[in-house]
């Protein structure tokens, strides 16, 4: 079981490079958001709604999405995106601390996600407040991650051909692609190894 603290302490040890922030929409930033559940942390996932032209369309993703220009820095577009998709008003109090950036080279973007912790009446507030961005939200314990029995494959078209993609099962949902590749480096920072 991971405590909120111990993240935070392998969090606080590593060298962390922000990337420089531009308030244009090939910056993007998500919010990995944490809760305590019954006996272990929990991580909010949302999954996608379908639309055309979404290159993500009906993913499972953390709430996020691209830089605007009302956006100050790289949290502030995490923390506005995260309330406009599920109603939750994340603050500087609620930050637990950033993981790698990573640039996104087949949408030109570069990606700052970011560690946040909330309470659980937090938690009840939180919902799909954009349906046409937003068709649910789950959260998933953290030992689920990283069981074994989690890990899936997913076939997803890629320029007309079905590819094999690696994943992690919930219920319903699958977690792969770019939000897996960001699970990945918080596992690395936790040294521990996702089953995929």
């Amino acid at each position: 079981m991971m405590t909120l603290d111990e993240i935070r302490r392998a969090l606080d040890t590593r060298q962390h490079k922000p990337a420089k922030f531009k308030a244009v929409s090939n910056q993007a930033s998500v919010a990995m958001i944490l809760c305590d559940g019954k006996d272990d942390l929990e991580v909010c996932f949302i999954r996608r709604a379908e639309r055309v032209g979404d290159p993500w369309s009906g993913q499972v993703a953390f709430p996020g999405g691209k830089a605007d220009s009302s956006d100050s820095d790289a949290h502030a577009v995490a923390e506005r995106e995260t309330h406009e998709e599920v109603g939750l008003k994340l603050k500087p109090g609620h930050r637990v601390g950033p993981l790698p950036t990573r640039q996104v080279a087949t949408r030109n973007m570069v990606l700052s996600p970011f560690i946040y912790h909330i309470g659980s009446d937090e938690k009840a507030t939180v919902f799909a407040r954009e349906p046409d961005e937003v068709a649910h939200v789950f959260w998933v314990p953290m030992r689920h991650l990283f069981k074994q029995s989690s890990a899936t494959e997913l076939e997803y078209p890629i320029g007309g051909c079905g590819m094999t993609f690696p994943g992690i099962r919930y219920e319903e949902d699958v977690i792969w692609g770019l939000t897996l590749s960001v699970l990945e480096s918080f596992a690395q920072i936790m040294r521990r190894e996702l089953p995929v």
